[in-house]
């Protein structure tokens, strides 16, 4: 352990000490969900690129999607098992802001992902005719693009914070992953100003996505309603349908990891907390969308190349 005063360049990940003898289990569960994980996403992605009948926008976000979440747990689970397995580990400080930066990114990028598809759902519901004038090729890689740097541009200066950051001793971490959170904790630095500015950017990268992606389903959801007949009503509603349980899982475990206070909850609910948002929420999803989707059923039964 470090003296005081002096600058840690590690901290110690405490992982899940409550398992006990359960620690193989545990470990061969949470390396089938992410190998499942994997695999479900990727296939989703050969499905989508090689099946010419998922050759529209709303299969083309949901590969975006698929990548997304395969980059989601390999930035956690790897080093997650190792964690269990080994009963805690050192982790540096520079692997630390890593680990921590590049899952918020990916996690926002998804936030924006979401909400990308959502105005998918509304052009094709609510102004079908307009479609496929609007949501064109180039419309969709700009939306693409977006969604993949605009994180990153407003988050510059929060990287530099980090990077910055002094940490007087080497921390106990009791968690399973550097969390953002926990992590500028314990730091020795002046962290007010950082804090400020990641409540600041947490409207345009978590709120109002998710603002803008209730607007777009109550518009679909009067335009599903303004339909005279049940079977033109589900049938619309079933075009939505898997992207709308998606986003609830998604902003539910997001809502409840970060925005719903935690004093009071033991560390040991904390990490199931964030366990189902890291593991999963992302193996629950693309089977949500593999399964519900009669298009994607079709297309993994009938599997041919291009």
């Amino acid at each position: 352990m470090s003296v005081k005063n002096q600058t840690a360049t590690e901290f110690f990940l405490l992982g899940f000490q409550m398992i006990g003898n359960f620690k193989v289990v545990f470990f061969l569960l949470i390396f089938i969900a992410y190998i499942m994980t994997v695999t479900i996403n990727t296939m989703i992605i050969i499905l989508v690129t090689t099946q010419r009948k998922l050759h529209s926008p709303m299969y083309f976000f949901l590969k975006q999607l698929a990548f997304t979440e395969i980059i989601v747990v390999t930035i956690i689970v790897p080093n997650m098992l190792q964690v269990i397995w080994l009963e805690g580990v050192l982790i540096s400080v520079k692997g630390c802001i890593t680990q921590s930066y590049l899952y918020v990114a990916v996690g926002c990028t998804e936030c924006y992902l979401l909400t990308v598809m959502s105005y998918d759902r509304y052009l094709a519901i609510c102004n079908p005719l307009l479609y496929n004038s609007i949501m064109n090729l180039r419309l969709q890689y700009r939306m693409v693009i977006c969604c993949w740097t605009i994180y990153f541009l407003l988050t510059m200066k929060t990287l530099v914070f980090l990077c910055n950051l002094q940490f007087c001793e080497r921390a106990v971490i009791d968690h399973f992953f550097c969390d953002i959170v926990p992590f500028i904790e314990f730091s020795c630095s002046d962290t007010f100003g950082l804090r400020i500015e990641i409540f600041v950017l947490s409207y345009p990268i978590i709120i109002l996505p998710f603002i803008l992606i209730m607007i777009s389903y109550i518009c679909i959801f009067i335009t599903i309603l303004g339909i005279s007949t049940t079977t033109g009503r589900k049938k619309v509603f079933s075009t939505c349908g898997s992207h709308l349980s998606v986003v609830c899982i998604f902003y539910g475990t997001l809502i409840t990891n970060y925005l719903v206070p935690k004093e009071g909850h033991s560390s040991a609910i904390n990490k199931v907390i964030s366990l189902v948002y890291t593991v999963i929420t992302p193996l629950v999803s693309p089977i949500i969308y593999s399964l519900r989707n009669q298009e994607m059923r079709i297309a993994m039964v009938l599997l041919k190349p291009i």
